[in-house]
């Protein structure tokens, strides 16, 4: 940018407001640009969560690269540490439906963040336990990287695991 205003000094009036001109044009080419990204981006993400409250674990991978991974930071030693590539996360994901009767994810919040090929997302999941044993519900916060295909590359699921463990009669396991 000092380049930029530098160069632009010695220019004429003329030729400066023509460069000028230029660059306001090439940043709001660049910031519409960015914007497409974003909106593409967090319509994965809901594609994600519909994936799931599908059973659907085909369109699931299908949204991530080949060495796309998922990251459970609280997985506090009882679920899963995530998976790696997308046969990865096919075996982390397909068991996991025939366990429920139904999922249901509520996004409460979902954001673009500066760099478009992130995405925040926060959102409650309810999940409906076999044999008529109740709801698992908890709150999450998740981080959502997608390479510049569209295709994700890091997806990072942050979540209460005390109520997790308690949800599924897990709480004894806690270290």
């Amino acid at each position: 940018m000092i380049f930029f205003l530098v160069s632009l000094s010695s220019c004429t009036n003329d030729k400066k407001s023509e460069i000028l001109k230029d660059r306001v044009q090439q940043m709001k080419q660049q910031e519409k640009m960015e914007t497409t990204i974003a909106n593409n981006n967090k319509q994965s993400v809901k594609a994600f969560f519909k994936a799931l409250e599908n059973e659907n674990v085909n369109n699931l991978i299908d949204l991530f690269d080949d060495k796309g991974k998922q990251v459970n930071p609280y997985h506090s030693d009882i679920f899963p540490k995530g998976a790696n590539g997308k046969e990865g996360i096919r075996n982390y994901w397909a068991p996991v439906f025939p366990n429920f009767d139904g999922m249901k994810f509520e996004i409460e919040e979902l954001y673009a963040m500066e760099d478009p090929n992130i995405v925040f997302i926060k959102y409650t999941g309810s999940i409906i336990l076999k044999n008529n044993s109740g709801i698992y519900s908890n709150n999450y916060y998740s981080t959502f990287k997608f390479n510049n295909e569209g295709k994700i590359v890091e997806y990072v699921e942050i979540f209460n695991p005390i109520i997790a463990a308690r949800g599924f009669g897990l709480i004894d396991k806690i270290k």
